[in-house]
């Protein structure tokens, strides 16, 4: 008993060295996809890469049936069936099952394809585990590993390069990152309120009311009925 006790530090190691090396396959994993996703805004989905290429067809003329129309384009396109078609006058449009989309506009077609990469597309896939029950609990062990490899490295060292010095200081800024982002970015309320601000119409111009225009008075003028000088008819009485 004493014994045990006195290697319960070698067996912490010795388990943490064992669990490191289990973990590194699943941290290569959502470590790559985790960088890929938060910077998604600025490189875009880098899971697929998207390919187009554009090809000439003679023309189909608009008394061409709907169904042959189809048809012509995906067998220019080698493409065959597609799982849904639209036509409007000279443009036809196809879209398959695997992403892929075909656009003919008069005599130019034109086929759109996203192939999934074969290493980060399968990482981001695997990085959210949703409507994948056996993968969720995997990543669930992955995160107790983790929790463990947490702990038991606090432990792993005794003495000045341990807990009660180098490794309390440490532990302090690992923590005190996140807590004061969250104080300075004022936390998720603010920065929905900050996408809310930025997305927002702007507010429709302020409608001044017209400025009325008064129209002047108009002067009035006295006309003198009997002007100085003037002569007066008088009129002469009726003749009896």
């Amino acid at each position: 008993m004493v014994e045990v006790k006195k290697r319960w530090r070698a067996w912490l190691r010795a388990v943490h060295r064992d669990f490191g090396y289990l973990a590194i396959g699943f941290t290569v994993i959502y470590a790559v996809s985790g960088i890929a996703q938060n910077h998604i805004e600025d490189w875009g989905d880098v899971s697929y890469k998207a390919t187009e290429r554009t090809f000439s067809i003679p023309a189909i003329a608009d008394s061409v049936p709907d169904a042959i129309a189809v048809e012509t384009v995906a067998d220019a396109a080698s493409l065959g069936a597609p799982q849904s078609s639209t036509r409007a006058g000279d443009e036809i449009r196809l879209e398959y099952g695997n992403g892929v989309k075909v656009t003919a506009i008069g005599m130019t077609v034109t086929v759109q394809t996203r192939t999934r990469r074969a290493f980060i597309g399968i990482a981001n896939w695997l990085h959210t585990a949703r409507h994948k029950k056996a993968w969720k609990y995997l990543s669930d062990t992955f995160a107790v590993v983790l929790l463990y490899l947490a702990f038991s490295g606090i432990f792993m060292i005794k003495g000045r390069l341990g807990l009660k010095w180098r490794g309390t200081i440490l532990i302090s800024i690992g923590f005190a990152v996140p807590v004061l982002y969250v104080a300075l970015a004022g936390g998720p309320n603010n920065q929905k309120d900050k996408e809310a601000i930025a997305t927002a119409a702007p507010p429709p111009p302020i409608q001044r009311p017209k400025s009325l225009t008064l129209s002047p008075r108009p002067t009035e003028t006295t006309v003198d009925a009997n002007p100085a000088g003037s002569a007066v008819l008088v009129p002469l009485p009726p003749d009896d």
